[in-house]
């Protein structure tokens, strides 16, 4: 990893009337690396991450995107600053095939004015054979292809736009285990790439295969951010639960040294 962080949330709160939802957390992100962001419904992990894609204002604290202090008010100004969210419900318009869903709300256009059919077609079949050289059928409705299918449409709109940083919502919650194993391995691919990427994900085993670092949150607050190799799913789910780790823990990568 490079000294200087894509990413770097510092001292953030956010507030919902007598609800403090974020409390002084801070986070950082760099390039090529997947950090997990945990906790349980409720935890503050998906209004922290609202807040990095504009969906929310921030009430106090910082955002610095490559070490400079970053003004995100609106999901457009993230999206300025190299900032895309793929959302669980992945907010694809299930009539459209492929490259209308790709290039929605910034279509190309031809020197008349009237849309680049053609033009889009053949950025979206070459970006889709990128992340997927198998999805062939890219001019279905996307409500007619498979959830994994849907999964590369939303990651190829986000990085065609040049997105170096990623929010990923829970992005194989129900999908079947291939499916999940594309995207797992799609994931991989995108941080190789130097893309950097904030997982928030239930699922014990997909943080485990992808994540560099994990970081929970109980009650709007950071309890714990770790590399993965030092943690256990036992040591992440008493963080999730109890907001510690026990007494005498141990880094697991100490515990290999001290077993030589």
């Amino acid at each position: 990893m490079t000294k200087a962080p894509l990413v770097e949330m510092k001292g953030v709160h956010k507030r919902f009337g007598g609800v403090h939802a974020v409390k002084n957390v801070s986070l950082d992100l760099y390039p090529g690396e997947v950090v997990g962001v945990l906790g349980h419904n409720g935890a503050g992990k998906s209004v922290l991450m609202a807040m990095l894609s504009g969906a929310l204002p921030i009430d106090e604290g910082e955002i610095h995107i490559n070490g400079a202090k970053a003004d995100i008010r609106t999901p457009r100004d993230a999206r300025a600053y190299g900032i895309e969210t793929i959302y669980q419900t992945l907010a694809l318009a299930d009539n459209l095939n492929a490259p209308a869903n790709l290039f929605l709300g910034r279509e190309l256009k031809t020197a008349w004015g009237t849309l680049d059919d053609d033009s889009m077609e053949a950025e979206a079949r070459q970006v889709l054979h990128r992340l997927n050289p198998n999805f062939t059928n890219i001019n279905d409705a996307v409500v007619n292809m498979s959830g994994g299918q849907r999964q590369v449409v939303a990651i190829a709109r986000a990085i065609y736009f040049d997105a170096r940083i990623l929010i990923m919502d829970e992005p194989t919650a129900a999908l079947g285990p291939s499916e999940s194993a594309m995207v797992k391995d799609l994931t991989k691919k995108l941080s190789a790439e130097g893309i950097g990427i904030f997982l928030i994900s239930h699922d014990m085993h997909d943080v485990f295969d992808i994540c560099d670092r994990i970081m929970v949150m109980k009650n709007g607050e950071n309890v714990g951010m770790y590399p993965i190799e030092d943690v256990t799913k036992d040591d992440v789910l008493s963080l999730i639960i109890l907001g510690r780790l026990p007494e005498d823990w141990q880094p697991r990568s100490k515990q290999k040294v001290d077993a030589v």
